[in-house]
């Protein structure tokens, strides 16, 4: 097996179960706390276009880890719709449409734009999550282990990219990691006891609310299974 194959195996290992940790977390405190909506959008849309373009590409690295990726994202999307209380529909659309545009755009111009192209819903997804890291009240719904993936995923793409090369990977791969490792180190300095800054949103609020009532539940059905 060449180097090419290793890294972009190892990459495609890192993407496939990527999402897992947050999809348990979520599953398992149904808390939202820190989590980002549009984020997760722009994953379901960058997994369908990344998809695409592993099968234009014909590079099965690609295509493995963005269709597992995928089931991931929905099920996240799904969930965090119903703590927010928002229709699937309306949550699924943005993500939808942005993955087409993005398909067009490798169809019609080449890798090249469609790594400029591509770079973009990755660092407006991440951004968005940052300022979620940085406002929210608590960032306990976030998995650490999930944002110590995203750099470790980034990291092997880039290389994967330098290797083959691609020039869409390896432009999309430089900006997403730089972004990610922000995410990450923040969110280490706010379970360090750094303050959140900024209101939090309508969403956030219910999402805490209804977070609090849950727990409030589990540990009187707690206290009432010890008596």
């Amino acid at each position: 097996m060449t180097a090419v194959e290793i890294v972009g195996w190892a990459a495609a290992f890192v993407g496939t179960v990527l999402g897992l940790p947050q999809v348990v977390r979520l599953a398992r405190t149904q808390n939202v706390e820190g989590l980002s909506l549009p984020f997760w959008q722009l994953i379901l849309a960058l997994n369908i276009a990344w998809t695409s373009h592993g099968i234009i590409l014909v590079k099965a690295n690609l295509i493995v880890p963005n269709v597992f990726g995928l089931a991931s994202t929905l099920a996240i999307l799904v969930m965090m719709a119903r703590e927010l209380g928002r229709p699937l529909g309306r949550v699924f659309l943005p993500g939808v449409l942005i993955a087409a545009a993005m398909i067009a755009v490798d169809l019609v111009l080449g890798t090249a734009a469609y790594g400029m192209v591509a770079m973009w819903p990755a660092l407006i997804a991440n951004a968005g999550q940052t300022l979620e890291l940085v406002r929210s009240p608590r960032v306990t719904g976030v998995s650490p282990v999930f944002l110590i993936g995203g750099v470790l995923n980034q990291a092997l793409w880039l290389g994967w990219g330098l290797l083959v090369p691609d020039v869409g990977t390896q432009i999309a791969a430089t900006s997403t990691l730089a972004i990610t490792g922000i995410n990450l180190l923040w969110w280490a300095l706010r379970k360090l006891g750094l303050r959140s800054f900024g209101v939090p949103t309508r969403d956030e609020v219910r999402a805490h609310l209804r977070a609090r009532r849950a727990e409030l539940q589990e540990r009187r059905a707690e206290a009432r299974a010890r008596r």
